[in-house]
């Protein structure tokens, strides 16, 4: 055996040796990736487990064009929600409206930090709030403020539903 050919299986060797560390090195990789998100996935799945809410008391009220919703969403559940988070709160009303007897609206309303304007809703207090103020911990009670432009058909069944930020949800019907 020469040297041409000892040089031959020496290259040989080392590019076959380089081929299985880069697939190694890339396998690994893929694989830590992949945990990585079936881990975030599995804690967002075990939060939303842990999520629950029931809606209290709904009052509509009716005031110069525009209906006052009044309701009180209890946390049962085991997760708490900031307040930061209050934004991604959906609230969705399903209602019939002043505009003609037969006429329904469905909206989704916003949620703002002050006064309501039309078609937005707030967050009235939450009680007790003794541990994270501002927070609706587990065991409290969140009352909001909807208020809806037109105003609702009095007499009438109505329907609305509030989808937390991890998409919980829970809904009821309610007359003015």
């Amino acid at each position: 055996m020469g040297f041409g050919t000892a040089f031959v299986t020496l290259a040989f060797v080392l590019i076959v040796t380089m081929c299985t560390y880069m697939f190694v090195t890339g396998s690994i990789f893929t694989m830590d990736t992949l945990s990585n998100s079936l881990n975030a996935l599995s804690e967002k799945q075990n939060d939303r487990l842990k999520t629950e809410i029931e809606l209290g008391d709904v009052s509509a009220t009716n005031d110069s064009g525009h209906s006052i919703i009044t309701l009180a969403i209890n946390n049962t559940g085991a997760t708490k929600i900031l307040k930061s988070e209050f934004v991604h709160i959906d609230v969705f009303v399903y209602f019939h409206c002043f505009i003609a007897k037969n006429t329904t609206l469905h909206k989704r309303v916003p949620y703002t930090t002050g006064t309501p304007d039309d078609n937005e809703w707030t967050v009235e207090g939450i009680a007790p709030d003794l541990i994270n103020p501002g927070t609706f911990d587990p065991g409290e009670t969140m009352n909001i403020r909807v208020r809806i432009s037109p105003a609702i058909l009095e007499d009438r069944v109505n329907w609305l539903k509030v989808v937390m930020p991890n998409a919980v949800s829970t809904s009821t019907y309610f007359s003015s």
